[in-house]
């Protein structure tokens, strides 16, 4: 299945997420904030088929790390999680680098959905 490369900084939610993407089988990497994110990006050289990241995070946000993942690795499909309305505005205008977002809360079937379309999408890219 997929390398997915996980930033939440909610570790109950990171969990929970990691835990129901294992479980589909994919193989699952979680960072706490968007810097160690980008360093695990960068140490595996891009090596993910998908970054799942919550907009909302302590030291690098979301943006942030969509933006610097986008540049550096821009065949990575990105994914964003946020429960803001300010934040979801914020990636409107990220279109051109992110597949979707997320909105909180979700259900780990919403979440199963949203990661297998945007999988689907990139791998009849």
């Amino acid at each position: 299945m997929a390398r997915i490369l996980l930033a939440e900084d909610e570790e109950s939610l990171c969990a929970m997420c990691a835990r129901a993407l294992a479980a589909d089988g994919h193989a699952v990497k979680a960072a706490r904030d968007g810097a160690e994110a980008l360093d695990l990006l960068t140490r595996e050289q891009g090596g993910f088929d998908l970054l799942l990241t919550d907009v909302r995070m302590p030291v690098m946000d979301g943006i942030a790390l969509a933006l610097a993942a986008a540049r550096d690795f821009p065949d990575l499909t990105i994914l964003l999680m946020t429960g803001f309305a300010d934040q979801r505005e914020r990636a409107q205008g990220l279109d051109a680098i992110i597949h979707d977002v997320i909105a909180k809360p979700f259900t780990l079937a919403m979440l199963r959905s949203a990661v297998n379309e945007a999988l689907a999408v990139k791998a009849r890219g």
